[in-house]
């Protein structure tokens, strides 16, 4: 390698994800990243802790929309995910002007996706939260909520996509900052515009959204100035290219989208196999999930990480960097977890009791909790593969790959364990299910680091 081409790569490499060492970048990629999850986690919290101040009616009402709301998200993750991928191999290549191109029309894809998604749930919220199964006394506080929701929603599209281009140059402190200040902002105007508290009108559940709306226009335009100002991350459209643009994000955005989709999914059918054991099954089950939540964070911003580091490295033709990165994560994803687990021993009991006084309910979370997290580094193996497909642009794979772990190897594994046990083996079911499907995950990468040895290129621009 010339002078020349080291002095080119140093700097076009800001922030160290060709060329500084693995972990060291790993950890500066993945710590931010803790914080902007626990923000994102606080934000529907605080928004969940004040409509429920309101009564039983409004937390119903605005459970209803959750998986309504979830669902128009995916669109904009699933385009977060291919334009993220697609810039981390152009900005990898030194190609800042096509990685500009993409990141414009990649915005303008979400954009347009949401509007169109959004416009049409305006038109259809009393049928759409009929056929959910909204009581007609809840549908006219459902409605009040998703008025403002669905116009408010564009708003979070930018910080979205935006964020996520913004880590594919390897930057993670900024996306972590904007939303940690964009849950502070929700946070302090959730309860002036809920209640009404001094100059502030009382609004009640739409007040929860037209909090949400500002706290996600401050966010746009933070994310806008860093994209525009500091990374030079956006240019003009350039009509000529903005199809191919948008195809080539949605090869990959489409399979992360319905991936993301598959997660509710699957747990609402493994709600429905613990309401046949009872009521303290599902209760136990829905304080586990809230405490896994926090067990797992670590592992899903280490996933993450991984995927814009991948991404450059693999455009930089650096494939045994970007598949070590990979592997070193995994390994450390094993260790971590079995950490977490042997912390949560000696914590199980203490913590069934603060989430239930129910002696049943405390029994059967006290159960999942020494029995499941044991399992989590080999969860974290298999979610850490599935981001490794899609820097690899193999996104259906990882569509694959997802639809196994939770539809060949969770469901059945959960339903044999309850037949043979009920709640406690329908527990066991899932530590078995994640064990099973993180062997087989690395497994696969070994193959897939063998058969991807040489540098990859991309296609012409």
């Amino acid at each position: 390698m010339t002078e020349n081409t080291m002095a080119t790569e140093k700097q076009a490499d800001k922030h160290g994800l060709l060329t500084a060492p693995i972990p060291e970048v790993l950890r500066r990629l993945t710590i931010p990243m803790v914080f902007g999850m626990v923000a994102i986690l606080m934000f529907n919290l605080v928004d969940t802790f004040f409509i429920s101040l309101l009564g039983t009616q409004a937390l119903a009402a605005v459970s209803f929309t959750f998986p309504v709301t979830f669902a128009l998200n995916c669109i904009t993750m699933g385009v977060s995910v291919g334009l993220s991928t697609r810039i981390g191999r152009l900005l990898g290549s030194g190609d800042t002007q096509t990685a500009a191109r993409f990141a414009t029309h990649g915005l303008l894809l979400a954009m347009l996706l949401m509007l169109i998604a959004a416009g049409t749930g305006l038109l259809s919220i009393e049928p759409l939260f009929t056929l959910i199964g909204a009581s007609p006394e809840l549908l006219p506080i459902i409605k009040e909520y998703m008025q403002v929701w669905y116009l408010a929603i564009p708003l979070l599209v930018i910080p979205m996509a935006g964020n996520s281009a913004i880590r594919a140059t390897g930057d993670a402190q900024a996306p972590a900052k904007i939303m940690m200040l964009a849950g502070v902002i929700n946070g302090v105007l959730d309860p002036l515009l809920i209640f009404g508290y001094g100059p502030f009108p009382e609004l009640g559940v739409q007040g929860a959204a037209i909090s949400s709306g500002i706290s996600w226009a401050f966010a746009l335009s933070r994310s806008l100035y860093i994209l525009i100002r500091r990374e030079q991350l956006l240019a003009w459209p350039q009509l000529r290219f903005m199809w191919r643009d948008w195809h080539q994000i949605m090869q990959v955005g489409t399979p992360a989208a319905l991936s993301n989709a598959l997660n509710p999914l699957s747990g609402a059918l493994l709600m429905s196999l613990l309401a046949a054991q009872g009521t303290a099954s599902v209760a136990a089950y829905g304080a586990a999930m809230r405490i896994e939540s926090i067990l797992v964070i670590v592992m899903m911003s280490l996933g993450s990480a991984l995927m814009p580091f991948m991404a450059q490295n693999l455009g930089a033709a650096k494939p045994g960097r970007a598949f070590q990165a990979l592997f070193t994560a995994m390994r450390f994803a094993i260790l971590f977890q079995l950490l977490v687990f042997i912390m949560m021993v000696p914590l199980s009991w203490p913590l069934s009791s603060l989430f239930s006084q129910d002696t049943e309910v405390q029994q059967q979370l006290w159960h999942y909790l020494i029995v499941v997290p044991i399992s989590y580094g080999m969860q974290a193996v298999c979610m850490l593969l599935i981001s490794a497909l899609n820097a690899l642009h193999l996104s259906l794979h990882a569509l694959i790959w997802n639809l196994l772990r939770l539809f060949a190897f969770l469901l059945p594994a959960a339903w044999v364990g309850s037949l043979l046990s009920g709640t406690e083996g329908l527990f066991i079911g899932i530590a078995i299910a994640n064990l099973l499907s993180g062997l087989g995950a690395y497994l696969y990468a070994l193959r897939l680091r063998r058969r991807m040895a040489a540098p990859i290129t991309e296609p012409d621009q």
